[in-house]
């Protein structure tokens, strides 16, 4: 499980975007430029969570049993809590 929540952080003077598991206490620079990453935004879903996968429609899915969005690599519902079906079937 996922404790440390994913950000998207920008380098101001590039505009340069990384995706970084931070943590809140540190300060993250950009290796090229050796300036402080800005942080843009929190990546969803938001830790602790089981799931490693960001939310973007192409790593979603629908339950079948309560037709609610859920990421791909999760085998129960985080909703309903019943077991999906499988993705090859």
């Amino acid at each position: 499980m996922r404790t440390f929540q994913k950000y998207r952080m920008r380098t101001p003077s590039t505009g340069r975007e990384v995706i970084v598991l931070a943590d809140p206490d540190k300060v993250y620079r950009d290796a090229q430029t050796g300036e402080q990453l800005v942080p843009v935004a929190q990546l969803l879903p938001l830790a602790p969570t089981p799931s490693e996968l960001p939310w973007s429609i192409e790593n979603l899915r629908f339950c079948n049993h309560c037709d609610q969005l859920a990421q791909r690599d999760l085998l129960d519902c985080p909703w309903c809590g019943q077991r999906m079906d499988d993705l090859a079937g």
